[in-house]
């Protein structure tokens, strides 16, 4: 397998020093529109290389789909991950198709509101763009394994895994996202700095967020019926998560699971929820009220600035903020329904990195460590020929126990981070 990951911000150049342990590899290119920081990825993995010299780092315009093309063409890529933020999707989607090479991202194709009613019916949704070519990635022998991140990603396979084992009748898959981190400043104190790309979060929660139901698919013509939309930050819930999080309110946030897992899973109901916390949303809302979310460019001094570009610049960069951060993420779905012996159930599968961890054993922030390991363990898999297939297809579609052994797994037959299930007492019982 030749392996060409385009972009080196944190969750690419997390991806690199993950890699960097495994041996499923014969070559991985790091590729950036900043070489520099292409070349600083590919220094810090080639210190825990366990191959020979197998790192390369290279130059891309990831918003040029002939440059994505000629990059996999020269170094022969077998697989192309997209580590780069969503605007950019389509391009480097296309760009691989004509490549001939397999595709992976952690993020899909954007959406657009609907012009009349944005908080009742989904316009373009996401990954849209993309399913309408899975035609072609069928036809060329190819697979595009999109959403594999951590959400969306593990929390779909770990959806999988309850839908194969643990349900005979699923109600509703609950995608559910918490932490407990905190970033402090040079003095000690406590700092707004996202773990996460700020650009994409915006995209994610001031976007209209989308449910599935199975009632509304089966009162209308569909699959596509099946998806409704209601307001940004809606219908909140204080979830507890597992220690060391505990509670923390979650809100309703746009997420392709939604769009991911009713195309293979039978559930009634797909949700998802993040804890954002009171700050996050106020500022969010903000930015809205401000229209420094907007992504469409301003005459500033007779430059032309995109303001979420410029809120983006003065943050901290997530890659970067690893040393001033403590505490802990959880990723993870929760499943309600009917067990296997026919008695209500209520199961939380879920994921927890701490960040001193994380930093301690790769030097990545614990986010986009959490992020980074999953397309990496998918790569994995692919080249052992355990998951196999073509056309457009998400974690779903795979078995997941091979992933989720990988990924609990001790090292270094395995990646070390294991997965767990936690019980709960159904909503109906626990009245």
């Amino acid at each position: 397998m030749r392996i060409l990951v385009i972009g080196s911000g944190g969750v690419g150049d997390a991806v690199a020093r993950i890699a960097a342990r495994r041996e499923f590899f014969e070559l991985l290119v790091v590729a950036d529109v900043d070489p520099g920081r292409a070349e600083r990825t590919v220094a810090a993995a080639r210190k825990h290389d366990v191959g020979v010299d197998r790192f390369r780092s290279a130059t891309v315009d990831a918003s040029d789909p002939a440059s994505v093309e000629a990059l996999a063409r020269e170094h022969g890529a077998t697989h192309v991950l997209n580590a780069v933020d969503p605007r950019l999707v389509m391009p480097i989607f296309t760009g691989v198709l004509a490549a001939g090479a397999h595709y992976l991202d952690m993020a899909m194709s954007l959406s657009r509101p609907h012009a009349e009613r944005p908080h009742e019916l989904p316009g373009v949704k996401l990954g849209d763009e993309q399913f309408a070519l899975a035609g072609s990635w069928v036809d060329a022998g190819r697979l595009a394994l999109v959403g594999i991140g951590v959400e969306p990603g593990l929390s779909d396979v770990l959806a999988r895994y309850a839908s194969d084992h643990l349900f005979s009748h699923i109600d509703e898959l609950g995608v559910r996202d918490g932490a407990n981190l905190v970033v402090r400043g040079p003095e000690g104190d406590p700092v707004f700095a996202p773990s996460f790309s700020i650009w994409t979060t915006i995209e994610e929660c001031l976007n209209p967020p989308v449910v599935w139901s199975a009632d509304r698919a089966e009162a209308g013509a569909g699959l596509e019926d099946g998806w409704h939309t209601v307001p940004p930050f809606h219908d909140p819930e204080v979830f507890d998560f597992p220690e060391p999080i505990g509670p923390v309110e979650c809100v309703h946030v746009e997420h392709e699971e939604v769009l991911l897992m009713p195309r293979w899973l039978d559930a009634r109901t797909v949700t998802f929820k993040y804890g954002l916390g009171e700050e996050f949303i106020g500022v969010l809302r903000t930015l809205h009220r401000l229209g420094l979310d907007s992504t469409e460019p301003v005459s500033v001094r007779g430059a032309q600035v995109s303001p979420r570009d410029v809120v983006a610049a003065v943050l901290p960069d997530p890659a970067t903020i690893g040393p001033q951060m403590t505490g802990s993420t959880c990723a993870g779905v929760l499943v309600t329904g009917t067990g296997l012996d026919g008695a209500p159930r209520e199961v939380y599968l879920h994921h927890i990195v701490d960040n001193a961890w994380s930093m301690a054993e790769y030097g990545a922030q614990c986010v986009v460590w959490q992020t980074a390991v999953n397309p990496v363990i998918a790569l994995e898999l692919l080249a052992a020929g355990t998951w196999q297939g073509v056309g457009v297809l998400g974690p779903e579609a795979f078995p997941p126990e091979p992933f989720l052994d990988l990924l609990a797994a001790p090292e270094p037959a395995g990646y070390g981070s294991p997965w767990a299930l936690q019980e709960r007492p159904p909503r109906a019982a626990a009245g």
